[in-house]
């Protein structure tokens, strides 16, 4: 259950364009919709096995392959769920076979409530298949956060 908006002052070069962003804009959000039932495997299947990096709103350094986010999918798996949440403003920008999708992220759930701004760094690899290569989580304005609901919390 998504829910959408959007205050696009932008657009795509071209209708082939278009096409490859809404793609890669319903690759992403086919994992949220699977993630947010805490069921993983969409993000297993989106993130690149062969290079991948990630960082997190909640990890100190840049995890550095697939396999070390196994620890942080343990925690999803089964346990995160959100009644709906909504993908606002997403926007695919493209290189030589590579892609930044950027968009915020909105979601009440039931292990923590935060805003993020999201970019997922996009590869077709050997396969012909777009995978994530890189991925960012932030906080949106965590000035405004009021960390202390946290405390003694196992969020994920």
């Amino acid at each position: 259950m998504k829910e959408k908006e959007s205050n696009k002052v932008w657009d795509y070069q071209n209708d082939d364009e278009r096409a490859r962003a809404d793609y890669i804009i319903g690759l992403e959000e086919s994992a949220l919709e699977k993630w947010f039932n805490g069921d993983i495997s969409g993000y297993e299947r989106l993130w690149s096995k062969r290079s991948f990096t990630y960082f997190d709103a909640v990890e100190t350094k840049r995890m550095e392959r697939f396999e070390d986010m196994a620890s942080l999918l343990k925690k999803v798996e089964g346990n995160l769920k959100a009644e709906s949440f909504e993908v606002r403003d997403p926007r695919v920008q493209f290189g030589q076979d590579m892609a930044v999708l950027t968009y915020q992220l909105f979601a009440k759930t039931n292990l923590v409530d935060v805003d993020y701004n999201c970019i997922e760094v996009f590869q077709k690899e050997n396969d012909d298949e777009w995978y994530v290569i890189h991925s960012t989580w932030s906080i949106i304005r965590p000035m405004d956060m009021d960390f202390s609901v946290f405390k003694g919390k196992e969020i994920v």
